[in-house]
C-alpha cells in the first residue's frame, strides 16, 4: 500500500537583492617620496673602516711590543698601545666596579676603564650605536652575512621558536660574567690585575690566536661559517659584550620612530633590519637588539615615515648619530691621555720580565 505525503516540496527562495555586497577594497596609500637622499650607510661604513684600520694597527703595534720583549730586545723596538684594552672587557668590567666604588682610577688597565664608558655612554645616547658603527667583530661579521647573501643570493633565519631562547644566551653568559666580577671585593679585583697574570692579560689573548688549538679552531671556523649564512649570528646570539650594550640602550632617549600617516606599509624596513625587528608593524622601536644601524630608514622609500628620533618626534639625522658617537669617544680617550690616566703604571723592566713567560701564568 503506497504513502502518500501532504507535503508539498517548496521551491527555493529567490531574492531580488542579487549577491551580497563585498567589502571595498582597501585603498592604497599614496607615496610621497623622500625630497633627498638617505646617506646614513654611507657614514656608518666610513665609522666602520676607520674603527677598524684603528684597531688593526692597535693590533701591528702590540705584537711588535710583545716580541720586542719575548726577544729580550733584538727585534724592533714598540710601545704598548693602551687602546688594546678595549679587548679585555672583563679587566674593565672589574676596574670599572672598583672605580665606582673608590673613585681612583687603576694603575694597571685604566685606558680600558675609559674605553668602557665611552662605549656605555655611546649606547646610552644613541642605543646600541657601538655593535653598529664601531665594534670591529660586528664590522666583520657584518661584512660575512651580507657576501653570504650576495653569494648564495639570500640569508638564512633561525625560526622563532628556536631563535628566541638563542637569543637568550648572550644574556646568559653576561650573568655569568658580572656575577663573578661583581662578587669580587676592590680589594681581591686590585690583586687580580696588578699580580702576573692580570699584567699580561692581554698577551695571554694574543697568545691565544697565535697558537690556537684545534678545538679553538674548529669553534672559530664554525661560527665564521654561520655567519656567512645566518645575519649576526655572534652579535645575535653569544655577544655577552652587546648584550650589556643592549640592555643600557633601553634607557636611551632615542628611537626608531615610525609615523603611520605617511607610511605605506610595504615592509622594506622589516626586510632590512639586520635584526630581524617588525620594523614594519611597530610605532616605536624600544628592542634591546636595535642597534641604530638605520639601515630600515635607509630604505624607506616615504619621506618622514621613518627616522631616529627624541622625545617629541624630534629628528636626529644620521650625521648626527655619528658626530655624537665620534665626539663621545675620542672626548673620553683625549680626556684620559691629558690627565695621565691612559697608560699602565707598568715599569719596562716587569714586562721585560713577565711577557716571556705569558704562557706560564694561570687563571688564579
Amino acid at each position: 500500500m503506497a504513502v502518500h505525503s501532504n507535503v508539498i516540496p517548496m521551491a527555493p527562495k529567490t531574492s531580488n537583492a542579487g549577491p551580497a555586497p563585498s567589502e571595498p577594497p582597501k585603498q592604497k596609500k599614496k607615496l610621497v617620496r623622500r625630497l633627498t637622499p638617505d646617506n646614513s650607510q654611507k657614514l656608518r661604513r666610513m665609522a666602520q673602516v676607520l674603527f677598524l684600520l684603528l684597531n688593526v694597527w692597535i693590533g701591528v703595534q702590540f705584537y711588535l711590543f710583545v716580541r720586542y720583549h719575548e726577544t729580550a730586545g733584538q727585534t724592533m723596538p714598540a710601545s704598548r698601545p693602551a687602546g688594546v684594552e678595549g679587548w679585555l672587557p672583563i679587566a674593565a668590567l672589574m676596574n670599572l666596579k672598583a672605580f665606582v666604588l673608590t673613585g681612583e682610577i687603576p694603575a694597571v688597565h685604566p685606558a680600558g676603564l675609559f674605553l668602557i664608558i665611552a662605549f656605555l655612554a655611546i649606547s646610552f645616547l644613541f642605543r646600541k650605536a657601538f655593535c653598529s658603527w664601531l665594534c670591529p667583530i660586528g664590522t666583520v661579521s657584518e661584512w660575512l652575512w651580507k657576501a653570504g647573501k650576495k653569494i648564495f643570493k639570500r640569508n638564512y633565519c633561525i625560526p622563532g621558536l628556536y631563535d628566541i631562547p638563542l637569543r637568550g644566551l648572550k644574556y646568559i653568559l653576561l650573568g655569568l660574567f658580572l656575577y663573578a666580577v661583581l662578587s669580587m671585593p676592590v680589594m681581591a679585583i686590585r690583586a687580580f690585575l696588578e699580580g702576573p697574570y692580570g699584567v699580561v692579560a692581554d698577551v695571554k689573548m694574543l697568545n691565544f690566536f697565535r697558537y690556537i688549538g684545534l678545538t679553538a679552531g674548529i669553534t672559530v671556523a664554525v661560527l665564521v661559517l654561520l655567519s656567512v649564512f645566518v645575519q649576526n649570528f655572534w652579535c645575535r646570539y653569544l655577544c655577552p659584550y652587546g648584550a650589556l650594550m643592549g640592555l643600557v640602550s633601553m634607557l636611551s632617549p632615542m628611537r626608531i620612530l615610525r609615523k603611520p600617516e605617511p607610511c605605506i606599509d610595504c615592509a622594506k624596513c622589516a626586510k632590512a633590519c639586520p635584526s630581524a625587528l617588525p620594523v614594519d608593524q611597530l610605532i616605536t622601536i624600544k628592542s634591546a637588539e636595535c642597534t641604530a644601524c638605520m639601515e630600515c630608514v635607509a630604505v624607506c622609500p616615504a619621506e618622514g615615515a621613518l627616522q631616529m628620533s627624541l622625545p617629541r618626534k624630534r629628528t636626529v639625522p644620521a650625521w648626527a648619530v655619528a658626530a655624537g658617537v665620534a665626539i663621545v669617544f675620542l672626548g673620553l680617550v683625549t680626556y684620559a691621555k691629558l690627565a695621565g690616566h691612559w697608560d699602565s703604571d707598568i715599569p719596562a723592566q716587569v714586562y721585560m720580565e713577565l711577557i716571556p713567560r705569558a704562557q706560564e701564568f694561570s687563571h688564579p
